[in-house]
């Protein structure tokens, strides 16, 4: 990579002069951006180069714009034989409220700032905090959409809380009786990585706890109708660890007894709804934990945040309190269906095996 100064001559003679970034990107393509101040190309420079070791970066000339991703994103969804209804929503809530402030913008150049800034966008706009959620929910899966095509190498979407904000929550689960209900749920996700949708169709017949274990064998989709997990992939076991096994054991002598032998039903022992969960308990616990956004408002929207977590604890060294997994194993956890997905993902999180102290007791093993 490099950053080189262009000289010319216009064609009325004048001499113009330009800095042009000069990169070959984690595929092995060039690419050259030109910028007019040496300081924006050094910016762009020192960015691509922490984007394409961590291997998401995605180059300009190769991203398509939200609105086109967009399009791609809906056609999936008639695809998949979604109903009519469903899709004619996400149309309008995408036409009205997506593309006209994000839809020439190009996915690679879409941040976390810049979803922030669209959501506040949205609620200056008089949108409630429901819609606000909606039209999240939907920008982010239309950017996954577009990761797993290949057009982008990073969703933005991925908003990782820290551990201490994960033991802040921990603790207002245990502190304030709103969330109560939702604490052995709350919990599975932090330390399964579980899917909303994994959770809400998990059964008590899949669960081992003399073992340790949680077998996901099928989900939940925003209907409540049960059906196979995600993918193939998605059928795996995961272990638990000895505090979420204490507390399934005292949860399930309270569980309500229901026909469909769920494990987080709702008061009628049927599937549970998504927005109860999230709304009743994962937020109301930020709030008591002091997660919260500069509007004091739940920091993260979702429980997939609870997700990414599990994720960036199962990568992080053992030093730093992770698991230090490799990636085919947190592969295996999560249930992506291929190992690029994860890799694409949290590929930036694996610690770098040549840096500082690492580095220096290699040589000294090479050596000695």
């Amino acid at each position: 990579m490099s950053v080189r100064k262009r000289t010319w001559r216009s064609p009325n003679g004048e001499m113009r002069e330009a800095w042009v970034v000069d990169y070959v990107d984690q595929h092995g393509d060039r690419h050259l951006k030109t910028f007019t101040k040496k300081r924006d190309a050094d910016a762009h420079h020192a960015i691509v180069g922490v984007a394409v070791r961590a291997g998401t970066h995605t180059a300009d000339s190769k991203s398509l714009t939200i609105g086109k991703a967009a399009e791609l994103w809906l056609a999936s969804c008639e695809a998949a034989g979604l109903e009519r209804a469903t899709i004619a929503a996400y149309r309008q809530h995408i036409a009205l409220r997506i593309v006209p402030v994000l839809g020439a913008l190009r996915l690679s150049q879409l941040t976390v700032p810049l979803v922030r800034g669209f959501e506040d966008r949205l609620a200056a706009d008089g949108y409630s905090p429901v819609m606000v959620r909606k039209c999240r929910r939907l920008l982010g899966s239309l950017v996954g959409d577009a990761q797993e095509r290949g057009l982008v190498a990073q969703n933005v979407g991925v908003d990782i809380p820290s551990p201490d904000e994960i033991r802040a929550i921990i603790a207002a689960l245990v502190a304030i009786d709103e969330a109560a209900r939702f604490r052995p749920l709350l919990l599975t996700a932090i330390f399964t990585g579980l899917r909303a949708s994994e959770l809400r169709g998990l059964k008590w017949a899949d669960i081992d706890l003399k073992r340790g274990e949680v077998h996901v064998r099928q989900r939940a989709d925003r209907y409540g109708k049960i059906g196979r997990t995600k993918s193939e992939a998605g059928e795996r076991t995961v272990p638990l660890p000895p505090m979420v096994v204490s507390v399934l054991r005292e949860h399930r002598l309270a569980c309500p007894n229901g026909t469909l032998g769920l494990v987080f039903p709702n008061s009628k022992g049927s599937v549970d709804h998504r927005n109860t969960i999230v709304e009743r308990g994962l937020h109301p616990a930020q709030v008591a934990a002091g997660v919260v956004d500069q509007h004091g408002r739940a920091k993260y929207k979702g429980l997939h945040a609870l997700r990414h977590f599990y994720a960036s604890w199962s990568i992080n060294r053992r030093v730093d309190g992770g698991l230090e997994l490799p990636l085919k194993v947190v592969q295996a956890r999560l249930g992506h269906a291929s190992i690029q997905m994860t890799a694409d993902t949290y590929g930036h999180l694996f610690p770098r095996g040549d840096d500082g102290a690492e580095l220096a007791a290699a040589e000294q093993a090479l050596l000695a």
